[in-house]
């Protein structure tokens, strides 16, 4: 029995659920792209600026052999090897990162796509016209030698070009994707999705869910599971129901990894509830960042290692890699040490399962498969019960992460907090303007160039004062829910603010950027481990979007900065006058 049929026997145990994930051997054991003393030397000997650099280096020759010469360098060096010999080590026995992808123009790219047309205001045209363009730039295809010797490269291989994020990141990210998707579904660029859509089916098919990425490094987590939100929107701009038909169970099996690996049981008011959380059991730091990941190691007894790097990679696995969401709050609540995204029950990726629950469905009840409807129909009711129970909050009109260790909600501001709304995973409609009176008690709406991922400066990617594309982009197609014209006005106004900052940046640096600092007008982000990325996928995306719903009235101008408050307030006034929200 070949390794490959061995990973797809297991894969059917697990899936039948007749053995756990603790039973699968680690995803990769690339004693050079995922473990080992040769990734160990050269990562912390920091001869790259940027750890991923060198595990995005494809090898030059067999890994074995390039194993072997390294044992016989360690030998030489008593098994510490210094900088300067590793530095030509590496430039010996590996290449440039890139050079296995080549660029790639999709073939349905459209110089005018409609939606262009619906744009009033010429400046915002124009610039809808260039991040249109923009998707040629981001076009990525698979050199036929990653099929062929795969051994040699920490790309996992897919038949179909793709479209990346950019900057750094130059292969495809799971959850940006389905911005992307969206971005690309309005630039009538169907057949691209479709591509995208199959690699990450068949990754599922191969390894039982999809990677945070498309590296091998990446296959011992997932990110926030959009992949049957992905289908329905492709179906919605093309209704390929064959396609649908074809990977239907494999919509399925997906959806099952989170279900067999990645489920909490809750107890509350003596009824025991069942929801999801992130969660990767292994250790080990994260090849991509393995030198911050052992400095920070080091700061904690050897015991706890370990658990660290566990949570490390869970907290990955949620998209928000690093977050305030994720630490301990009431000691140090800047220390990433503290992170313990496990022990969490996040609001976000319990509306998402929920949202493909129903999506399934009602995929099942299309395609005449009544008895897996009513399954998927039957999990869906029981989660909305469950998130009611554990993460709804009546008193403040939002949902929060629950915390499973001491028994209580995180009551900080995030906006995954209203991902439900997003996601139409909730059965009271007056929730949508119970949200806006949350976000006016949380002081968001003082907020002028975007929503803040959060409140707290922790120098974390995933906090204040950063923005990002995809939680605007979740506050306001959750608002826009409601049946009150003053909600769905709070939400217009929110994009307009993110349309100005983006266009903004863009008129000033001729760019896009994967994350914006909303403190002081709009500028590139910061914080994390890395410096802020240009290209860029989602924030493109969502863009788009927003100048396809609202492009008849969104403007490029600036008012001044009191008039948009003062307009977001005098919105929720008028909701409250109207009767949609509580005096």
């Amino acid at each position: 029995m070949t390794r490959r049929t061995w990973e797809l026997y297991l894969l059917l145990l697990l899936g039948l659920g007749l053995m756990s994930q603790e039973a699968l051997p680690p995803p990769c054991e690339s004693q050079i792209y995922c473990q080992g003393e040769l990734l160990h030397q050269v990562q912390m000997a920091k001869l790259y600026q940027d750890d991923k650099q060198f595990v995005d280096m494809s090898l030059a020759t067999a890994p074995d052999q390039v194993l072997q010469r390294f044992r016989e360098l360690m030998e030489v060096h008593n098994r510490s090897v210094p900088r300067q010999q590793l530095q030509e080590f590496v430039q010996q026995h590996f290449q440039d990162v890139g050079l296995e992808l080549e660029p790639w123009t999709p073939g349905d790219w459209k110089e005018s796509p409609k939606f262009l047309q619906k744009i009033s205001d010429a400046k915002l045209r124009v610039w809808a016209e260039e991040l249109n363009q923009i998707w040629k730039k981001l076009g990525k295809k698979m050199k036929p030698e990653i099929l062929s010797h795969p051994e040699r490269f920490s790309l996992i291989y897919s038949e179909h070009p793709f479209i990346v994020p950019g900057g750094r990141f130059v292969e495809f990210y799971y959850w940006d994707s389905y911005w992307v998707m969206e971005g690309l579904l309005l630039s009538e660029m169907a057949e691209t999705v479709k591509g995208m859509l199959q690699n990450f089916l068949n990754l599922v098919k191969t390894y039982g869910h999809i990677p945070n990425g498309g590296r091998v490094y990446y296959l011992q987590r997932s990110q926030p599971p959009l992949l049957t939100l992905m289908m329905d929107r492709y179906l919605t701009h093309t209704n390929d129901i064959s396609f649908l038909e074809e990977n239907i169970e494999t919509l399925a099996l997906e959806l099952n990894f989170w279900t067999v690996n990645r489920t909490i049981s809750v107890n509350s008011g003596g009824e025991t509830y069942v929801l999801n959380r992130y969660y990767v059991p292994y250790g080990g730091p994260r090849p991509e960042s393995y030198s911050k990941d052992e400095e920070l190691a080091d700061t904690l007894p050897e015991g706890d290692r370990e658990a660290l790097w566990a949570e490390l990679k869970a907290g990955a696995e949620s998209g928000w890699d690093f977050s305030s969401r994720w630490l301990v709050r009431d000691q140090n609540p800047d220390l990433l040490s503290s992170i313990r995204t496990s022990k969490l029950v996040p609001v976000d990726l319990n509306a998402f399962l929920c949202q493909a629950e129903e999506l399934l469905s009602n995929f099942y009840s299309r395609l005449g498969k009544d008895s897996q409807a009513t399954k998927y129909r039957n999990l869906r009711a029981q989660r909305l019960a469950a998130m009611k129970a554990i993460l709804w909050d009546e008193q403040k009109g939002a949902w929060f992460d629950y915390d499973i260790e001491n028994g209580k909600k995180n009551l900080e501001f995030y906006p995954s907090n209203l991902t439900p709304l997003w996601a139409g995973c909730f059965s009271d409609p007056g929730v949508v303007d119970k949200a806006l009176q949350y976000l006016e008690d949380s002081k968001i709406l003082t907020y002028q160039h975007g929503i803040p991922t959060s409140l707290s400066n922790t120098g974390q990617q995933w906090d204040f004062p950063n923005a990002w594309a995809p939680l605007q982009d979740l506050i306001v197609r959750g608002l826009a829910k409601s049946a009150s014209p003053g909600t769905q006005e709070v939400a217009f106004q929110l994009a307009q603010n993110w349309i100005r900052t983006n266009f903004d940046v863009y008129t000033q640096k001729s760019v896009m950027y994967e994350k914006y600092d909303i403190s002081d007008g709009g500028q590139p982000g910061g914080g994390g481990e890395y410096e802020v990325q240009e290209g860029f996928g989602w924030t493109n995306g969502v863009a788009l979007m927003f100048l396809d719903r609202y492009g008849d009235r969104l403007t490029s101008g600036s008012p001044p900065s009191h008039l948009v408050s003062h307009c977001l307030v005098a919105t929720f006034l008028l909701n409250i006058l109207l009767g949609f929200l509580p005096w």
